[in-house]
């Protein structure tokens, strides 16, 4: 079992190698809810096609 990799839990991969948007342009200005920060989050990332299953 030495050197054998583990199958990554939920089947997804998040990828942010080039991005060059800051939070505050994902996030905006404004103090803003925990949940509607990953509802924004998760927006700009399949936007931007980051993910890979």
């Amino acid at each position: 079992m030495v050197g054998k990799k583990k199958k990554l839990f939920g089947g997804y991969v998040v990828n942010f190698k080039g991005v060059k948007e800051s939070l505050e342009k994902v996030f905006g200005g404004k103090p803003i809810p925990p949940s509607e920060m990953t509802k924004r989050l998760w927006k700009f990332i399949k936007s931007k096609k980051l993910t890979s299953k």
